[in-house]
């Protein structure tokens, strides 16, 4: 890639994410009434669905907008980055005020009414409904603390991130609405895991110095696991293994694969090669990649499936002892297309090739890039934020994904990061 693509690259990469997302967010996302933010719109972002408020994505607001105010990448001015700090801290002290279950237990509550008191999904009992809430709470909160410098919040970030080491380590944690049974391990608890322990070690390094070593074990530990006991000889990431002896099994549920998963998961762990001192992991990272490339993308219609099978294609495997299992029905949407996938693979594929110099990740980017933005951005000109679901042959889905909102994160994230590795070449 020469410097003029880069420079084109960066100024396409710009537009996207000032007049394209953020000019849908903002100010629309802000809940000046009671702190927080709204984003429980329809997929095309025309209609506000409620005022409900998940933790998962509160905190991936903070983060959003804490990552904004101090990136280097963007040439926003000072009034612009205060604005993005001060959208973080609101959004921060919400969270603060609301999210636990109690002023002493350290677990979040899932979903909370537009005041910020506790609410219960439709179906369910727990409050404390996914880990996966708890660690957005911290990855905000953490990179808020590191913006602003701000004790309190980095403590709050500490104490929950230390709750959910515990829970992982004693098994004693919820993953719902998509419950896995304790005989299985899923790729997607180590992953968030490191991804989470990053984002609080680079706030300790900060804040509080001597823990941050702490951490790097921590962010060592989980990479070690997914690339020990996740990947097998021909450089699959299993999405599940066994509990006992994480080992693959032959039913449909061990032999399939989450390409949006690996793709993601494949640069933090080369941000964990950098913090961790691991250079040794990164050959191996890049085999990771290329094979969720290669096994994930659609030869018929293009783009990258939601899960496949273990070779590509549509997941395939016996059924006998995991029919019954959520993750198992999930499998029945295999062929959809994501917009969180692709951002994803957008960052990956730069990333790699820019780190590696291969030529093949470059390929991939260009490939996927041509799929995304044929693909996903809206084609209202009053929303133009991106559409998050799509069929198989790329048509509209009116569906939500995990959850009912519409959630800026993942392109935003990983838009920040392709400009910042643009703009330090």
């Amino acid at each position: 890639m020469t410097q003029t693509e880069r420079k084109k690259l960066y100024g396409f990469f710009e537009n996207e994410l000032t007049n394209q997302i953020l000019s849908f967010w903002m100010p629309r996302c802000e809940d000046k009434e009671y702190g927080g933010f709204i984003n429980c719109f329809d997929n095309k972002g025309e209609k506000l669905a409620s005022y409900d408020k998940y933790t998962w994505s509160q905190g991936r607001f903070i983060w959003m907008f804490a990552r904004l105010a101090g990136s280097p990448a963007v040439m926003f001015t000072k009034e612009e980055r205060d604005e993005f700090l001060r959208l973080a801290k609101q959004g921060a002290d919400f969270l603060e005020k609301h999210c636990l279950m109690g002023e002493d237990d350290w677990r979040c509550v899932f979903l909370m009414n537009r005041d910020g008191s506790p609410k219960r999904v439709d179906g369910w009992e727990q409050l404390d409904m996914s880990i996966y809430a708890d660690c957005f709470a911290v990855i905000g909160m953490a990179r808020y603390a590191l913006e602003s410098g701000d004790i309190k919040k980095y403590e709050f970030a500490k104490k929950l991130h230390e709750s959910c080491v515990n829970r992982v380590n004693n098994n004693s944690f919820n993953t719902l609405p998509y419950p896995l049974s304790a005989k299985y391990r899923a790729h997607g608890i180590p992953m968030i895991m490191s991804n989470t322990t990053k984002e609080l070690c680079l706030a300790a390094d900060k804040l509080d110095t001597e823990y941050g070593k702490t951490l790097r074990e921590l962010v060592k530990r989980y990479t070690e696991d997914i690339l020990d006991n996740f990947v097998d000889e021909n450089n699959v990431m299993h999405e599940i293994i066994m509990s006992d002896d994480n080992s693959f099994f032959p039913q449909i549920l061990g032999q399939h694969m989450n390409p949006g998963h690996t793709i993601e998961d494949a640069w933090f762990m080369l941000e964990a090669c950098d913090l961790c001192g691991c250079p040794q992991w990164e050959e191996k990272i890049y085999d990771v990649a290329e094979t969720a490339f290669k096994n994930g993308w659609d030869e018929t219609y293009g783009g990258l499936l939601h899960f496949c099978g273990v070779n590509g294609g549509e997941p395939v495997g016996d059924m006998t002892g995991v029919e019954n299992e959520t993750m198992t029905k999930q499998l029945l949407d295999w062929d959809s297309k994501l917009w969180w996938v692709h951002s994803e693979a957008l960052y990956t594929s730069l990333l790699c090739h820019l780190r590696s110099g291969d030529e093949k990740f470059l390929k991939w980017f260009e490939r996927v890039f041509e799929y995304t933005f044929n693909t996903f951005p809206g084609k209202n000109p009053e929303v133009r934020e991106w559409i998050q679901i799509r069929s198989r042959d790329g048509s509209p889905q009116e569906k939500v994904v995990a959850l009912p909102v519409k959630d800026p994160f993942h392109i935003t994230r990983n838009i920040i990061l392709i400009l910042e590795a643009l703009y330090n070449e």
